[in-house]
């Protein structure tokens, strides 16, 4: 149980004790230096401990806020500080250097007063300090500033306040103009009736599942549910985060099932509306795919080059989006057209209600489309007069290119590809596959992307675009799956395809939510086990050019499975035990809804 260490004399009329056990802490008084720090050393090591000035005047969510949010070894207010376990030892060592430069012997008086702020100056690493705006945080020297202090409390509506900063401060139109301002007073009905963000997660996980369900049926009913359903489960998705704001819910597990739970609604969606297609006689499982492939690099694009930093504040085109960022309709005109997951599931849900699941997927792939060129040559443009990267993000954009056993076979270090030779090999296996189809030809492209894959990774990834080379990478082997499995023109491929593509794009963004989790890439093992992006294009090659249609669909099936057995198991298993093991809380805004 967390413990709070109130030092000084009491405060007559003081609400701060009953605050703080309102935020679960248990309340310890201190009437000296010497016996709060001897306090402190009697909270157990893992539990969270404050040290509160006695004297504190403030909104309890600017508390709530310093004192509990656990994405922060150390937190301060003004008279408030506190460690988690991660934070105890720097805590320990502040106290003790500011006793010994005050005297150890202190027990009343002076000495305790202001104890929290001055460890606070003493602790030598960092300290978050939350952003409060409005909310009253003060330590108060005389009866007259402790009233006006109390007055400024009372002027405030904390309850407003609080509602407020569970919204995202930077969202897309659709969500921040019609569905926020009635998704956080859904938040706050589920923070009072003791609901988790988890909970409200599954919730939403399970609302997109029954909607990808009700868009299998293939009737107009079914459809216009699906859409209604849809927009449903996007409104328990804001919610869910929202939450996790309004009530400091964070966890490493939590950040872990809304970024992967928003996938799999997305692409689940798509499978049913899939299913519903041919219901009638119309096949889009072509459009599906290349719906997940396109949604796929274009967040891998997001990831790159986010890791990457190679954007600088300088150049026209830098220049030109700060003017359009200070004009107020462009800044909603330019989150709009990127199409952010709000505007984006706002968009399939009126079509699938209103059209065909063809007409939804055509108007889908345009926009996106639209979308990723826009971003991406915004990007390049940047990249071309920014600096190049530093090594650790070499290191993150190594990871997220996902070589296995055959590129680490070939690994030369004088070679030195970057980005032009993962295009060249991008263009060489896909541009193969749409010529010649399953054959000897693309088995050779399969080859010489292989090849490419090894040099464009040869040495640190360091250059201005060579945050490119994980998406062309995707592009490369989803396309290649994609182009293989429309030419076996049998029942079953293009589903089989999809399956495949899905267990490896899970694969790719499990990767991405671990380097930004500061938990690394996912084992070398793994990745060896389920061949990297160029041992399963080459796979994939092989088998078209060797196997019958039939044939052909059984392998893709198989593997789909292979890999999603081995990726989910060992993924579980990974974020259970981080959970588990008190990993740092994460929250990753993740992208904008």
């Amino acid at each position: 149980m967390p413990t709070a260490i109130v030092t000084g004399p009491p405060v007559p009329g003081s609400s701060l004790e009953g605050d703080l056990r309102s935020l679960g802490f248990a309340v310890r008084t201190a009437a000296g230096a010497a016996e709060a720090e001897t306090l402190l050393a009697e909270v157990p090591g893992e539990d969270r401990v404050a040290l509160v000035d006695t004297r504190f005047v403030g909104h309890v969510h600017a508390l709530r806020l310093a004192l509990t949010d656990p994405r922060f070894p150390l937190s301060a207010i003004p008279g408030a500080v506190t460690a988690q376990r991660s934070g105890r030892q720097a805590l320990t060592r502040a106290m003790a250097r500011e006793n010994s430069a005050t005297g150890q012997g202190a027990g009343n008086g002076t000495l305790v007063e202001g104890l929290p702020d001055r460890v606070t100056a003493a602790l030598d690493t960092g300290v978050h300090r939350p952003e409060l705006g409005s909310l009253v945080a003060a330590v108060p020297a005389d009866p007259q500033a402790r009233n006006e202090a109390r007055q400024a409390v009372t002027a405030v509506d904390e309850e407003a306040v609080r509602l407020r900063s569970a919204v995202k401060a930077r969202d897309g139109f659709f969500t921040t103009f019609c569905v926020s301002p009635y998704s956080r007073h859904l938040a706050r009905w589920c923070a009072r009736r003791g609901l988790t963000p988890n909970q409200v997660t599954t919730a939403s996980l399970l609302t997109a599942l029954i909607a990808a369900g009700c868009a299998a049926t293939g009737t107009r009913a079914g459809f216009v549910a699906a859409g209604v359903l849809l927009l449903g489960s996007f409104v328990l998705d804001c919610a869910d985060g929202q939450l996790a704001r309004y009530s400091l819910q964070y966890s490493t597990l939590g950040a872990w099932l809304d970024a992967t739970f928003d996938r799999a609604k997305e692409y689940a969606f798509y499978a049913g509306l899939a299913l519903g297609a041919a219901r009638t006689g119309d096949d889009v499982w072509a459009l599906a795919l290349g719906a997940i492939i396109l949604q796929s690099c274009r967040h891998v694009v997001d990831f790159s080059f986010a890791e990457a930093r190679t954007g600088v504040a300088e150049g026209p085109a830098a220049a030109l989006s700060g003017r359009l960022d200070r004009v107020g309709w462009t800044v909603w005109v330019r989150r709009m057209i990127v199409l952010p997951i709000g505007e984006r599931w706002a968009l399939i849900a009126v079509l699938t209600a209103a059209t065909s699941p063809r007409v939804t997927f055509w108007v889908l792939l345009a926009g996106c489309a639209f979308a990723a060129a826009y971003t991406t040559a915004g990007r390049v443009l940047r990249s071309l007069r920014g600096g190049r990267t530093g090594d650790t993000a070499a290191r993150a954009l190594a990871d997220l290119a996902d070589g296995g056993p055959l590129s680490e076979l070939l690994h030369r270090p004088w070679a030195r590809g970057g980005a032009a030779a993962a295009a060249l090999g991008a263009v060489l296996v896909t541009g193969s596959a749409l010529v010649w189809g399953a054959g000897w030809q693309t088995v050779l492209a399969a080859v010489a992307y292989v090849i490419c894959s090894a040099a464009a990774v040869g040495r640190p990834l360091t250059g201005r675009l060579d945050w490119l080379v994980p998406p062309l990478f995707r592009a490369a082997e989803y396309g290649t799956v994609l182009v293989l499995a429309a030419d076996a023109e049998v029942n079953g491929a293009l589903p089989a395809a999809y399956g495949l593509v899905s267990a490896v794009a899970y694969h790719h963004y499990d990767t991405v939510y671990r380097i930004r989790g500061d938990a690394g890439a996912p084992p070398r093992p793994l990745v060896r086990a389920i061949g990297g992006h160029e041992g399963r294009t080459l796979a994939v090659a092989v088998l078209a050019a060797l196997l019958t249609a039939s044939g052909f669909t059984v392998a893709l099936t198989a593997l789909a499975v292979a890999v999603a057995l081995v990726v989910l198991a060992e993924s579980i298993r990974f974020w259970v035990a981080a959970h588990r093991g008190g990993a740092p809380a994460v929250h990753d805004e993740g992208e904008p809804a």
